[in-house]
């Protein structure tokens, strides 16, 4: 029961609403025996130091950051961990003691755990990412942690693409790490040789909200695929296809690669994963209930598929 005492942690991002993040936040926050509550909190980017500001006041015990806030909110933050400045975007906030937010990324070991689990050597392999956005940040970083041998970056906008580059190849620099991680390269969506190399490629991540349902119903988004069919006829057989967008489950992307025989991933895991690492950061409890979060989670998923 919500009492006067309940404490407030959630989600903050445009849109939220399709967020499966406070069904199992809620459940897990139940199993704990914790008087807290998650909400999805729906923010526009001009709002989004005001309501930062607002819920520290509010003794918000902890936030999760989504699209498109991941990458704008580093230099809101009063601190940032190490993940967080090498990723270049923060999905966790912790409160600081000084009034002020401690930016984190759990999406890195989210974005793994899933990858990891397969019986499968990564180090030798070419990997695509589609987009390059905040959750492809955390993506390449948790790829050049897999030492992944190479890493190309599809994007629609050459500036922002190159952006995303120069803050990988600077960080390697800055570190001067002997551990250098594989080669990191971009392409843009219109080139003429982008198809010859997805057809390359063991591992494509989907990191753009192309084929996400919103309850829109003059949103046609969970109907499309990015790149568009004819970009995902020949590939290799052993190809994994993992698509960090989980409502529908799955994408029409994931079908169509399905149905060819692909390799399949959906973000269903990699949002249990963050999520639960998120909350052993606000909580400082060292067991989180993992299993009743992906329960919840598909239990929901389920529901909304016979709707």
């Amino acid at each position: 029961m919500i009492s006067g005492k309940t404490a407030l942690v959630g989600l903050i991002g445009q849109p939220v609403q399709h967020s499966l993040s406070p069904v199992m936040h809620n459940a897990a926050l139940k199993a704990m025996g914790l008087d807290w509550c998650y909400l999805a909190l729906p923010c526009e980017s001009s709002e989004l130091t005001k309501v930062l500001q607002s819920l520290r006041a509010l003794k918000c015990k902890g936030l999760n950051i989504t699209i498109p806030h991941k990458q704008t909110i580093t230099g809101i933050c009063s601190q940032l961990s190490p993940l967080a400045k090498k990723v270049g975007a923060v999905n966790t906030l912790i409160p600081d003691k000084i009034g002020g937010w401690i930016g984190t990324n759990t999406d890195v070991a989210g974005f793994i755990a899933p990858l990891m689990g397969r019986n499968q050597e990564w180090r030798k392999s070419k990997a695509i990412v589609l987009g390059c956005g905040g959750s492809a940040r955390a993506v390449v970083a948790g790829l050049q942690d897999m030492k992944i041998f190479q890493i190309t970056v599809v994007g629609r906008k050459e500036e922002k693409l190159r952006n995303f580059l120069d803050h990988f190849n600077n960080a390697i620099l800055k570190n001067n790490s002997i551990d250098t991680p594989g080669s990191l390269k971009g392409i843009l969506e219109n080139e003429d040789n982008l198809l010859e190399e997805i057809k390359k490629a063991d591992l494509i991540i989907n990191t753009t909200p192309i084929g996400m349902h919103r309850d829109n119903k003059n949103n046609d988004a969970h109907n499309q695929i990015p790149l568009g069919v004819n970009f995902w006829n020949n590939l290799k057989t052993n190809t994994t296809l993992y698509d960090l967008v989980y409502t529908p489950r799955p994408t029409a992307w994931l079908q169509l690669g399905q149905k060819k025989g692909y390799n399949c991933i959906d973000g269903l895991e990699m949002l249990i994963q963050q999520g639960a690492a998120s909350l052993k950061l606000w909580s400082n409890y060292n067991e989180i209930p993992v299993n009743v979060m992906r329960s919840a989670a598909e239990k929901s998923l389920l529901f909304k598929n016979y709707k």
